[in-house]
């Protein structure tokens, strides 16, 4: 019983300290895997895998082995920041695999990045002929950025010379069938007015399950009772 307690406890510690290294670290860490994100997530995973269930480490022993890999990982992220020559060697650079709408097949090979990625990473893009590409450019987190030769691309309200609409940032006003009140002062908004609103619409708060404010001030709702009898996928 005292293994299976002593475990317990070692695996709850193992999950909040890699919280607190990953508030450390930032969200950079986890969002965008760069060389140093790749070594310094697998390091401090297992450290914490071993902090976890291998009873034969000294809890300080591991505990230290993090610390030391966090510091040294966010001193990385410092000098990174500070020289753009260091941080090309640290986390990695770009590299262009399509210029002037011509593969770049020695890039490729410096990076072992094959025709069959580079053709998933443009459908990902949403294009589906090669032909259509001026730039496509390798980024150090792994991700395809694709720049459209000029004939393909999307026309603006701006190339329209079209009237141009202040744009809002969505409020979220009903999440999980839940009313957020904090959000809904924060930004001026009533409990009432939404009752208001909901009651053109012949519902209550009850029937929402999800609602916002979008970014023209339209709002939108999706109710617990949403009308299809038939739905495509049913688990």
């Amino acid at each position: 019983m005292h293994t299976y307690m002593d475990i317990l406890i070692r695996t709850i510690v193992a999950i909040l300290l890699l919280l607190l290294v990953a508030r450390i670290l930032g969200k950079q860490t986890i969002s965008n895997m760069t060389f140093h994100d790749f070594v310094t997530g697998i390091t401090i995973g297992a450290l914490a895998a071993n902090l976890a269930f291998n009873e034969t480490l000294k809890w300080s022993h591991i505990t230290l082995s993090l610390a030391v890999m966090t510091v040294t990982s966010y001193l990385l992220s410092v000098v990174a920041l500070k020289s753009r020559k260091l941080r090309s060697w640290i986390s990695g650079s770009p590299t262009v695999l399509i210029e002037g709408g011509k593969i770049l097949e020695n890039n490729m090979k410096k990076v072992r990045y094959t025709l069959d990625s580079l053709d998933q990473a443009l459908r990902e893009n949403g294009i589906f002929n090669m032909d259509e590409v001026e730039y496509a450019v390798l980024e150090d987190n792994g991700m395809v950025s694709v720049l459209k030769k000029d004939e393909y691309q999307l026309v603006t309200k701006k190339d329209m010379k079209l009237q141009l609409n202040k744009l809002e940032f969505p409020i979220e006003l009903i999440m999980d069938g839940l009313l957020l009140e904090k959000e809904m002062k924060e930004n001026g908004l009533t409990k009432e007015w939404l009752e208001n609103e909901l009651r053109k619409k012949g519902k209550k708060i009850s029937d929402v399950f999800y609602a916002v404010r979008g970014t023209k001030k339209q709002l939108i709702f999706d109710f617990y009772e949403d009308g299809i009898h038939k739905p495509t996928d049913k688990e």
